[in-house]
């Protein structure tokens, strides 16, 4: 999505989603700040959203809802047509 990412993760034990995300979005802000030629100006809004998958019917659900984020948006009319999706299929 252009201005959001959706993600699903699953931490290892002894290690906080509060954790990862902060260290996903350090990373991932310096790099797109550097591609984009931007200053110090934030790159992330500060807050996540997260939920708990609880069953594997709900995680399928999510994944689904995520895969087909970009058609509802309009960006794309199948999911695989989306290039920053795990469901891209690439042109041969």
């Amino acid at each position: 999505m252009p201005n959001h990412v959706h993600v699903i993760v699953w931490p290892m034990p002894n290690h906080l989603l509060s954790d990862i995300l902060k260290s996903w979005k350090q990373f991932t802000s310096r790099r797109a700040k550097k591609i984009l030629n931007m200053g110090e100006e934030p790159f992330w809004q500060p807050e996540s959203y997260d939920h708990w998958i609880r069953n594997d019917k709900e995680k399928a659900r999510i994944a689904r809802y995520i895969r087909n984020n970009p058609v509802a948006a309009g960006l794309c009319a199948r999911p695989e047509d989306w290039k920053w999706s795990s469901a891209y299929c690439a042109p041969m």
